[in-house]
């Protein structure tokens, strides 16, 4: 197989799937949530895996309960889900994911947040 070329891996790239959506990191010891938003929730799994692998925090508001508890007690949940159109901006699409998360607030209001 021969190696790809930068224009060609950054053609690849370019057409990849885009998805983004709405998850929560979840502390199951203390039953509090982090709510959030990506417009490409692969790469925010990938970073919470990376956290937990190398004990590094992955959020400001969770440094003191994720260094107490070495960040074992933390879950990545993916509540929402959307595919980014073909013909919509990175623009629209992060304005359609940030609306999700504002459904998802109001969905969780009773929740107990971070």
């Amino acid at each position: 197989m021969s190696e790809l070329t930068k224009k060609e891996l950054q053609a690849q790239y370019k057409e990849r799937e885009v998805i983004g959506g709405v998850y929560v990191i979840r502390n199951t010891l203390h039953n509090k949530l982090l709510l959030d938003a990506a417009v490409d929730l692969h790469g925010s799994k990938s970073r919470f895996d990376f956290a937990i692998k190398t004990g590094s925090c992955i959020h400001p508001k969770l440094q003191n309960d994720w260094l107490a508890q070495k960040g074992r007690q933390f879950e990545f949940e993916i509540l929402d889900e959307l595919k980014k159109g073909d013909i919509q901006t990175n623009k629209e699409f992060k304005a359609d994911i940030d609306l999700m998360k504002e459904m998802w607030l109001e969905k969780l209001s009773a929740e107990n947040f971070y």
